[in-house]
């Protein structure tokens, strides 16, 4: 990728209007950088390939609302007065011209069932009650700004071509890492069930939508010992410390049966034999240690399935025991922090700051932490919302901003600090809301990695 016409770049003009082509120059090429983040970000990421993404209505404010219905059976048998207590899942029939004896159940004694004038109660009717719930969602945005660059030194330096473009690879990069980030820590706050990995008995909490196993904010972070809050286990004795079993075929085909059962199979992200087949996240550690479990090795040996066209470009070329292994090796890891009585969630992140030379490095500290987290991947768990740039809003004009985290050359004059106008850097902006949708088929499993011990149901 060339950085502006060759003989501009080569033979500079002198004083204000060579920093002025350079200005032009990097303004070029900020705006390629969108183009760019997309063609190197295009089937890399689970996160940001399979997470669905909308437009976030404008003129409703930053904080929106959304109505959830929950699943619906008919159940019966109701009594007269439509009391359901004492009514069970399921249709009642009732075969047409049979004669009731007494005025039981609703029914005139001696009266003739029919299919007009139906009673409202008694065996033959059967009742849907339609639960719903309002569910809250809000935008927020992050900024990211490189560091301030001097046209004039680049007008002089050496190899100028080369440091701009690894100046925009790294942009590039940055962008892309957060939206992955973003996307993976979302999911997870959405997702309403965790999975507690154990050795024996593994447990399956319910409740922990709105709450992340990883976050900054720690207000937001899941409490993974509660007895009684939302992501609990339920009990005092079997907490985090407790995750002792590895992540286990025998605990997502628990996993798969309940997706089933809630009607998740509907929109799977493909059908084998008629079956539905969903979607692990999980790092190469944890997908080698399902397929290479003992008992369920012929399961890989003879799969010759064809894979999805959803997960194809990904690079999956087969399914494993209802699940498509989509590989992501940053996942979250942890270790568990005792205090007192209570047992914490502490993240390992994957890289750390050396402040000394000011540079991200990799922390050596992840590879040896103990608990890992896999997520089962659901494209109705929740939505992405991005806003949409605005230029003009009754007759006034504003820059348009890109809230993809499109990066814009941005050279300010300041009195003091940028007098000749020769000082600039590149600022990207991102924005999104989470739209929670059908969060129960989200989930979360914490599984302690660094075990042989299988997780057991």
């Amino acid at each position: 990728m060339a950085f502006g016409p060759p003989n501009t770049l080569s033979a500079p003009a002198s004083g204000s209007a060579a920093d002025q082509t350079i200005n032009t120059i990097l303004t070029q090429e900020a705006g390629r950088i969108g183009n760019d983040i997309h063609k190197s970000t295009l089937h890399t990421s689970p996160w940001i390939d399979l997470i669905k993404q909308s437009t976030f209505p404008e003129g409703m404010g930053y904080t929106l609302s959304t109505l959830i219905y929950d699943r619906a059976l008919p159940v019966s048998p109701l009594d007269a007065d439509l009391d359901e207590s004492a009514a069970l899942v399921g249709t009642n029939w009732s075969a047409l011209g049979t004669t009731q004896g007494s005025a039981t159940a609703g029914f005139v004694a001696n009266s003739t069932e029919s299919t007009t004038g139906a009673p409202t109660g008694g065996d033959n009717v059967n009742h849907i009650d339609f639960s719903k719930i309002i569910k809250s969602y809000s935008l927020s945005r992050a900024v990211i700004e490189s560091p301030r660059i001097n046209v004039e030194e680049l007008r002089y330096a050496a190899h100028r071509t080369e440091q701009l473009r690894a100046i925009m690879d790294i942009l590039k990069e940055s962008t892309r890492s957060s939206w992955e980030n973003r996307y993976r820590q979302q999911y997870d706050k959405q997702c309403n069930n965790v999975v507690y990995a154990k050795s024996a008995a593994s447990i399956f909490a319910t409740g922990a939508e709105g709450k992340a196993t990883h976050s900054t904010d720690s207000s937001e972070l899941l409490d993974v010992d509660a007895a009684a809050t939302a992501g609990g286990d339920g009990g005092t004795s079997d907490n985090v410390a407790d995750v002792t079993g590895n992540i286990s075929n025998a605990l997502l085909d628990k996993i798969y049966f309940q997706l089933v059962r809630k009607g998740a199979g509907s929109n799977a992200h493909g059908v084998e034999n008629g079956r539905p087949v969903f979607t692990l996240v999980c790092s190469s550690e944890a997908s080698y240690q399902l397929m290479t479990e003992s008992g369920f090795r012929d399961d890989v040996r003879y799969n010759n399935s064809r894979v999805s066209d959803l997960i194809a470009p990904l690079g999956v070329e087969k399914s494993f025991r209802g699940f498509y292994h989509l590989i992501d090796d940053m996942l979250p890891r942890f270790n568990a922090a005792l205090s007192g009585s209570n047992d914490n969630l502490v993240e390992v992140p994957v890289y750390d700051v050396d402040h000394s030379n000011k540079k991200v490095v990799m922390n050596s500290a992840y590879d040896s932490a103990a608990i890992e987290v896999a997520y089962i991947l659901h494209q109705d768990v929740m939505e992405s919302l991005i806003p949409t740039p605005i230029g003009n809003v009754n007759g006034l004009a504003f820059d348009p901003v890109s809230y993809k985290g499109d990066f814009k050359w941005t050279n300010i004059p300041d009195v003091v600090r940028n007098p000749d106008g020769n000082i600039g850097f590149f600022r990207g902006i991102m924005a999104a809301a989470s739209k929670p949708i059908k969060t129960d088929f989200g989930y979360v499993v914490l599984f302690k990695r660094d075990t042989a011990t299988a997780a057991a149901v």
